[in-house]
């Protein structure tokens, strides 16, 4: 039912769409473990100007979640559903993950919303799209399910895909487990020169140009930058490393929040979240230089992104596709800092190594920085862990809008519910062969953006690995995972939880627990993880 209000309260967009070539076209980017503050249009000095510029012909939002980590995140997003729902509570599979010995994959836990894939009581846009007269393409990373040629793209919708099934690769030469497959094949290791950002939007821009009629489209760009390893062109890297060495993370970090403070993405008092490293002062010498360095290779990779959106939305243009398409950017998640070491992992040599050894990372000092102010990082469910820039960009609908800000909560599950609701796609209450689906969880980002509610939910819930959340007006419930208690934060007041209110509103925390605890009852969160589940 919840699909039909939809419609009802979408006129005033869909009317219009009479005809197959005047509905909009739909653009997904999505980039990979990338912090809140890592771009310009966010407070960031790492060099955007063309997501700056898409930012300034649509709108911002300031408080928008995703689900603190890859794989459950990208569920989320592509069924306007929980994690759990769609059958990825908690991680996806990925190479190494199938154990022979027991038949079946590690992330599979026996239930419904623990299989390590996307199960078939949920439906991805594409599907939904494709069925409504849609072109669908996707570039990029899936870690959706890559066990069974039945889990990939094409059979979840894609008319067209190139990309990964797995959640990392080597940017440089991808190749085995985490290697390269178009639509339904898989392909040998490319030849240098390669990147796979380039590659990636090539292989967008080309699926498009190749269609053959003028209906719609639905492009889904995955980027796997700039997840680890640390891999960049050298001369992107060049742009940078002067500007870390000589900075630091310590004034970075602060001039990043006076410029989010000047934009009006943060307020002035909100204070900085808690550091858990040294001064960059503290340093040695030879740990600044290489510690700059992986900074500068991480911002290359955001860098490197930027541009090739630039000539994405160069594309359209040139087409005259741009101003009626839809156009999000957001992240997976929060910075990564894993492996949870101050400088990173691997061994400074395997920077830009094709082979990937040792997956070396930037570490947990520049993660916190790229989340500026917030608290902690990936996988957490602290602000750090959880929050994503969001710009949404449609020239002709909302390109008087001159990149204003959005202040009103939402989340991955409310991507669908837009889509639909400026597509006149209809939602299903079946499909794949009569397996009845979830209806949508979130709603619509419209009336948010088009200034008509200052609220889209009563309440927000997360769950990823034990780190458990719930959001309720200005209120935020969280137990991390290594914590045994409950806490509760003022959000609006102090979104980088500082102060925790827990023993001063007792009343409200357990609110929140119970509330928190029917949710995850009701969708299958977090059930017993034993031997004895999974083996049924």
């Amino acid at each position: 039912m919840k699909n039909i209000c939809l419609f009802a309260t979408a006129s005033f967009l869909i009317a219009p769409f009479c005809r197959a070539q005047e509905r909009p076209n739909i653009v997904i980017v999505l980039v990979d473990d990338m912090g809140y503050s890592d771009i310009g249009c966010y407070g960031g000095e790492i060099l955007t100007p063309r997501l700056d510029k898409l930012a300034s012909t649509g709108v911002r939002f300031t408080q928008f979640y995703n689900t603190s980590r890859s794989c459950p995140a990208r569920a989320s997003l592509m069924t306007g559903l929980y994690q759990h729902q769609a059958g990825i509570g908690q991680m996806s599979e990925d190479p190494g993950s199938f154990k022979e010995n027991k038949n079946r994959d590690e992330n599979d836990w026996g239930v419904e919303g623990y299989k390590g894939y996307l199960n078939r009581k949920c439906v991805t846009i594409a599907e939904v799209l494709k069925e409504d007269g849609y072109h669908t393409y996707m570039a990029g990373k899936w870690h959706l399910g890559m066990h069974g040629q039945e889990k990939w793209p094409l059979q979840r919708g894609f008319e067209h895909f190139y990309g990964i099934l797995a959640g990392a690769c080597s940017y440089l030469r991808p190749d085995g487990g985490r290697g390269l497959t178009m639509d339904n094949t898989k392909l040998p290791a490319p030849e240098a020169p390669y990147y796979t950002t380039d590659a990636f939007t090539d292989h967008a821009i080309q699926f498009v140009n190749e269609q053959k009629d003028d209906k719609p489209f639905f492009l889904y760009l995955a980027f796997n930058a700039p997840h680890w390893p640390l891999q960049a062109k050298e001369e992107d890297i060049r742009k940078f490393t002067k500007k870390y060495r000589s900075e630091g993370w310590d004034q970075i970090r602060r001039e990043r929040y006076d410029r989010m403070v000047k934009m009006g993405i943060i307020d002035k008092n909100v204070g900085f979240a808690e550091w858990e490293n040294r001064s960059w002062n503290e340093l040695t010498e030879k740990e600044k230089d290489e510690s700059a360095y992986r900074m500068a290779v991480y911002a290359a990779q955001v860098h490197c992104v930027d541009y090739n959106v630039g000539k994405l939305l160069d594309f359209l243009k040139k087409t005259k596709k741009l101003d009626n398409t839809l156009i999000l950017f957001l992240a997976d998640n929060g910075a990564c800092a894993e492996p949870y070491l101050e400088l990173g992992g691997g061994k400074q040599e395997d920077i830009n190594n094709p082979a990937c050894n040792n997956m070396p990372s930037y570490g947990q000092a520049w993660a916190q920085t790229s989340n500026t102010p917030f608290r902690k990082y990936k996988c957490r469910s602290y602000e750090g862990g959880i929050s994503t820039p969001l710009i949404v960009s449609w020239p002709q609908k909302l390109g008087n809008r001159k990149g204003e800000l959005c202040r009103v909560p939402g989340y991955l599950p409310d991507i669908m519910p837009t889509i639909l609701e400026v597509t006149g796609a209809k939602y299903p209450t079946t499909y794949h062969g009569g397996n009845q689906i979830y209806p949508l969880v979130g709603t619509s980002l419209f009336p948010a953006i088009q200034k008509k509610t200052d609220s889209l939910h009563e309440y927000m819930y997360w769950e990823h690995q034990g780190n458990r959340a719930i959001r309720w007006k200005n209120w935020k419930a969280i137990r991390d995972e290594q914590g045994t208690e409950w806490e509760l934060y003022d959000i609006v007041k102090d979104r980088t939880e500082r102060h925790n209110l827990a023993t001063q509103h007792p009343d409200i925390l357990n609110k929140l627990k119970k509330e928190w605890e029917r949710w995850a009852n009701e969708n299958g969160v977090l059930p017993k993880h034993s031997e004895d589940i999974v083996s049924n």
